[in-house]
């Protein structure tokens, strides 16, 4: 039951901090914290496993993976025991980290990057290949007729200017190629209806997008507490501090603002209203891959009572995302496996601005991934989910 996992952005610290654990799980050398589905309730649940992954990618920079563990290590997201062990195994990896494709159109482009998948998944005999974007946020694109027709498109693609963002080119690339995807992103990835459509015909499921790995992981706790206490948030803002190659891009204004509305969705579809306030992200080069977010909460109580809540969260991006990039290749693998189309919304637990009409409050999300599970465990679950 190998798998392969595509990475876009193959060579960032998400995606090599994802491949360093699944190899030191593999090998016995660290557990599995932080994988929702190694968790006591979902152990052995889902196929394949950790240990089932192969793994390669596109990316547009050069430096060897074994470079970027070791400045991994530098930098404390993960042990230098297993950036060292990983090292030779990093090496064989580097092999199947191809540059991104440019080709004179972007249905040229398409086509070597759906070759390169190909030549992967023969190379070591898989019989799935899941592709996760993983690259850095990119602006909203402006909207262009074919985003809404795949015909349309699919002619589009093949004149000189550029119709697609790259995730959603990627996206495009991978359907083509016969491959579910997954947005870990905010970026425009497979979310539009010409994608869609592509996904339905192929079919294929597709997840995204933007995962959620910090402070929005607490407003979808907090949120609905204060939604079902019936307390009235007056103001909720937030100052999200980080550094690294994640931080410097979203200092860019376009990206920024892509990834402060993903970060906000929660709370207008939480509460039913959006509070005044705003989400700020700044970069802070001397901080690297580690984040520090803090939230100021003011409330409204009986008679009017004015009261505030506050937290802080520090944290570390890749180390959180990683053990997300190793369940969501799982679960969409084994959702192609058991005949699954499009949007598969029930993966909205690991997403800040998840696919379909569905609840943002973690603990809904939480039994419809749960009832996902039981469903792929049995092999009950076919066809398309609205």
């Amino acid at each position: 039951m190998r798998t392969g996992v595509w990475l876009i952005g193959a060579r960032g610290s998400v995606a090599v901090t994802s491949v360093i654990g699944a190899l030191a799980v593999r090998a016995g050398l660290a557990a599995p914290t932080g994988c929702v589905l190694e968790s006591p309730g979902l152990r052995d649940r889902v196929r394949p496993g950790i240990g089932d992954l192969v793994f390669g990618g596109h990316d547009v920079t050069c430096i060897p993976l074994d470079k970027k563990a070791a400045a991994l290590a530098e930098a404390g997201v993960v042990p230098l025991p297993l950036a060292k062990a990983a090292h030779g195994e990093l090496r064989d990896i580097e092999q199947d980290v191809r540059p991104l494709p440019a080709a004179a159109t972007q249905a040229a482009t398409a086509d070597a990057m759906g070759a390169d998948i190909d030549r992967f998944r023969r190379r070591h005999d898989l019989g799935q290949v899941v592709v996760i974007n993983v690259s850095t946020t990119e602006p909203a694109p402006a909207r262009h007729p074919a985003h809404d027709d795949l015909d349309a498109l699919r002619a589009a693609l093949a004149g000189p200017e550029p119709v697609l963002p790259p995730s959603a080119l990627a996206a495009y690339a991978a359907l083509r190629a016969g491959c579910p995807y997954v947005d870990f992103t905010p970026s425009t990835g497979a979310r539009l209806p010409a994608l869609d459509a592509l996904a339905r015909e192929q079919g294929l499921p597709y997840a995204g997008h933007d995962g959620k790995t910090g402070e929005t992981l607490v407003k979808s706790v907090l949120a609905p507490m204060f939604a079902q206490r019936n307390l009235k948030i007056r103001t909720w803002s937030g100052i999200n501090l980080l550094g690294g190659g994640d931080g410097a891009n979203l200092a860019q204004p376009g990206a920024n603002a892509a990834k402060a509305a993903s970060k906000q969705r929660v709370l207008a579809e939480t509460l039913g209203y959006v509070p005044q306030g705003e989400t700020r992200i700044d970069y802070l080069e001397d901080i690297g891959d580690f984040k520090t977010a803090w939230d100021l909460v003011t409330f409204e109580g009986f008679l009017g009572t004015p009261m505030r809540m506050e937290f802080t969260w520090h944290g570390c991006d890749s180390a959180l995302a990683a053990p997300l990039i190793l369940d969501l290749a799982r679960l969409t693998a084994a959702a192609h496996r058991a005949g699954r189309t499009g949007p598969l919304t029930e993966l909205a637990f690991f997403f800040k601005d998840p696919l379909g009409q569905v609840p943002h409050g973690l603990a809904e999300q939480w039994q419809a991934l749960l009832a996902l599970v039981a469903a792929l465990g049995t092999g009950e679950t076919s066809g398309e989910k609205p």
